[in-house]
């Protein structure tokens, strides 16, 4: 049997849990619009491969996190939001390091870790290979203005086993 005969069920696991991740920023985003705050307790970890194509964070960022960067979405964060696109969309929010409000796009196939402590739920994502993602070319240009914010290390995936349980509630 030859590999385009077989069906790839781990890709299409990898897509619809990745779905869960988008409808729950989409959910969340009216309210959060309303109050500047996801509801009730929730709050998001979302970590995600700083070098993987069409991030976009500033370059400082990128050379704090050259691998992985986790952001939590609770209480100070701004126009959160999905971008749709053909490569399966991006979360984009404004989050304040040092008081400094920076934008950040992240491809949804370039999140590893997506939790919410508050309701002890988390999905960890295996990497996607260049040929993994939905109609994703390794050579296709993605509409970033300057090609430095692609950063990192030529495109290999680096990063550190990442423990759930400190993002998990704490039973009093």
């Amino acid at each position: 049997m030859k590999d385009d005969d077989i069906l790839r069920y781990d890709r299409m696991v990898e897509g619809a849990l990745r779905g869960v991740v988008r409808q729950a920023i989409q959910e969340v985003v009216g309210e959060v619009a309303e109050d500047g705050r996801l509801p009730g307790d929730h709050h998001f970890y979302i970590t995600f491969m700083t070098d993987y194509p069409g991030v976009k964070i500033p370059d400082y960022l990128r050379e704090r996190y050259p691998g992985e960067m986790t952001i939590v979405l609770q209480y100070q964060f701004y126009d959160l939001g999905i971008i749709e696109d053909k490569n399966g969309g991006r979360i984009s929010v404004t989050l304040s390091f040092n008081n400094v409000p920076e934008r950040l796009e992240i491809p949804l196939a370039a999140i590893s870790i997506f939790a919410d402590p508050s309701v002890n739920f988390a999905l960890q994502f295996q990497p996607l290979g260049d040929d993994d993602g939905p109609d994703m070319d390794p050579g296709e240009d993605f509409d970033d203005d300057d090609a430095s914010t692609r950063g990192g290390n030529g495109g290999e995936k680096t990063g550190e086993v990442v423990s759930l349980d400190k993002f998990r509630k704490k039973d009093t």
